[in-house]
């Protein structure tokens, strides 16, 4: 028997579209703010959505049902057909949801899978166990899947693009398409039933049938309260981040599979882009310097540190779309969107900041070389004024030539110490680097200094905490011996009444030589401590600075380290540690020596 639909039942028609729609309208709510970061939230909100979409399209086949000549059967099998519908629902959004990057391989499989869910509960409510035959028209039958699908594909199209007014476009769209659907399906099957129905089995089909449309009813607005609840909770959340995101001074952006998934306004105004199209979706690797590629990849492949304290900006070149240079760092954290990992990352652009850096750092360069200049001449000034006046006294014949040879000598001297020291502390040359015997080398520049300390009345005590064993280093003979000569000439000038230089050679660990220069002189202040080994700065009234300076550079290439400790009234302490480096055959032999 073929259905045939008239006017008089355009009012279940109404009914029945009514309440697609809003159940439609309802399910597009709910998935609107599902969080697929968390598993427990997005399975709970994809079933619901689901049931509700299912028990709103049940009802409208029910109500269309009841406007039509066939038969309606309310049995258990509709809690299976009901399973079926939300299953296929729930895989359908789950294909949409758990990557939202627009695919339309995947918006195709979930409108498949929503129509097949309709299409489902619409032929198992007209196939009851009291069908005794049926036809099938497979024009009208193919027709119905079309109208079906093509109303779901729309409505994921809104979900996804989201425009205006989308969740109405939507909930009209898949209403309209379903009751289409359910129409052009009844046309499709002619059935043939076993008998008549009794009035006392309609009277009980027409309650239960209201129960149960009243029960649906129910559990639609329920839903539609909690989604609306929900929505305006998520609502707010969702405002007060997208204000702090999208104010932010700084660029927030998202970075999934090395390719640009989201960044705010600040972003594309740094990047000089006028739309996101210019950006979502395209490499990171396109306006990043070369020279960053493989740092940035090693970075983002790397793992989150255990603490956000611990994690460090890193400093990079991008590129705007105009080609303009940023300099920029970036910090990043991990988290998961979509069951995919995705990096969020902050770019804070320092190009004004490296600008001014670059200005600062050749203000003090030019400041440094004006000091240097201004101590250069100060000290060679001096000694060459000095020799100009001896020239002219000796110049008038007056007196003889070589009395002040002896001082002009002197003089010539100090501006050749002068320049020597600046030559060291110039461009780094090539030296050999060899072993060197700390202790031997100590005992030479003890002895060349003896004369002098008798000079100053002072006595020189040597101890030697390794006994036998040689204290190797690698390094530069002369210069180490410089700088040797430079400390203890120093401790030797600042006892002015004599007294005790303490020198100590001592091995640290087995890794680094110490060695350790005490004086009994007046000592440093503190203030005038931290100041040690400037350019021209000293204690002493005919010094330069020059040579702690010297000995702080030589220090530093032999890859040491000098501290300098002092109390005004006692003394001053300089100790120097370098690395224990010494022949193969040598440590095996003092290795040995040391365990007995």
């Amino acid at each position: 028997m073929n259905e045939h639909i008239g006017l008089g039942n355009l009012y279940y028609l109404l009914l029945a579209l009514t309440i697609m729609c809003y159940a439609t309208f309802t399910m597009m709510s709910m998935v609107e703010y599902i969080k697929p970061y968390d598993s427990k939230k997005f399975f709970n909100w994809m079933i619901g959505a689901s049931l509700v979409f299912s028990l709103g399209s049940w009802t409208m086949h029910v109500i269309s049902l009841l406007a039509s000549d066939y038969v309606l059967t309310l049995d258990w099998s509709i809690v299976a057909t009901l399973a079926v519908s939300v299953l296929l629902t729930f895989t359908g959004l789950y294909f949409l949801y758990r990557d939202r990057s627009s695919s339309r391989i995947r918006e195709g499989m979930a409108a498949f899978l929503i129509a097949l869910s309709s299409m489902t509960l619409h032929y198992t409510q007209i196939f009851s166990s009291d069908v005794q035959d049926y036809a099938v028209d497979m024009l009208w039958f193919v027709l119905s899947f079309i109208m079906s699908l093509a109303g779901s594909y729309i409505t994921i199209l809104l979900l996804n693009r989201k425009p205006r007014y989308y969740r109405i476009a939507g909930s009209v769209a898949l209403g309209v398409s379903n009751l289409t659907m359910h129409l052009l399906g009844m046309r499709a099957i002619t059935v043939e039933y076993r008998g008549m129905m009794t009035v006392e089995r309609v009277n009980e089909y027409m309650f239960m049938l209201a129960y149960v449309i009243g029960m649906c009813t129910f559990m639609i607005i329920s839903f539609s309260l909690i989604t609306w609840i929900s929505t305006r909770k998520l609502a707010v959340i969702d405002e007060r981040y997208k204000l702090l995101v999208e104010n932010s001074m700084d660029t927030i952006a998202l970075i999934k599979e090395g390719k640009w998934d989201y960044m705010n306004p600040s972003g594309l105004r740094l990047f000089e882009a006028s739309h996101e199209g210019e950006l979502i979706g395209r490499s990171i690797y396109d306006w990043l310097e070369e020279s960053d590629h493989a740092e940035i990849s090693a970075w983002l492949d790397a793992e989150m540190p255990a603490s956000p304290e611990s994690m460090k900006p890193v400093e990079v070149v991008w590129r705007s779309l105009t080609g303009k240079l940023i300099h920029a760092e970036m910090v990043r954290v991990r988290a998961t969107m979509y069951g995919s990992p995705i990096e969020q990352v902050i770019i804070r652009d320092i190009s004004e900041r490296k600008k001014n850096e670059e200005l600062l750092i050749k203000t003090e360069k030019l400041s440094i070389a004006g000091q240097l200049a201004a101590g250069i001449a100060h000290e060679i000034r001096n000694p060459l004024t000095s020799l100009k006046g001896f020239m002219q006294l000796m110049a008038t014949g007056r007196i003889p030539h070589d009395r002040y040879y002896s001082v002009m000598h002197g003089e010539l001297v100090h501006i050749e110490t002068i320049i020597s020291e600046l030559l060291m502390l110039s461009k780094p040359q090539a030296y050999e680097y060899v072993y060197i015997d700390i202790r031997s080398l100590m005992k030479e520049t003890i002895g060349n200094l003896s004369q002098i300390a008798k000079q100053h009345n002072v006595k020189m005590v040597y101890v030697n905490e390794v006994g036998d064993h040689p204290l190797w280093v690698m390094g530069v003979r002369p210069q180490l011996r410089q700088v040797f000569l430079n400390l203890l000439k120093n401790a030797i000038e600042s006892m002015q009444n004599g007294g005790h230089v303490k020198i100590r050679a001592f091995l640290e660990d087995h890794a680094t030589v110490g060695i350790r220069i005490q004086d009994e002189g007046i000592g440093i202040p503190q203030e005038q401590l931290s100041k040690m080994g400037q350019p021209f700065y000293t204690t002493k009234e005919k010094g330069t600075g020059l040579g702690l300076m010297v000995t702080y550079k030589i220090i530093d290439n032999h890859e040491g380290h000098i501290f300098a400790e002092s109390q005004v009234g006692v003394g001053t302490t300089f100790t120097i540690r370098l690395p224990h480096r010494y022949p193969a055959d040598t440590k095996i032999k003092f290795l040995k020596s040391r365990s007995v």
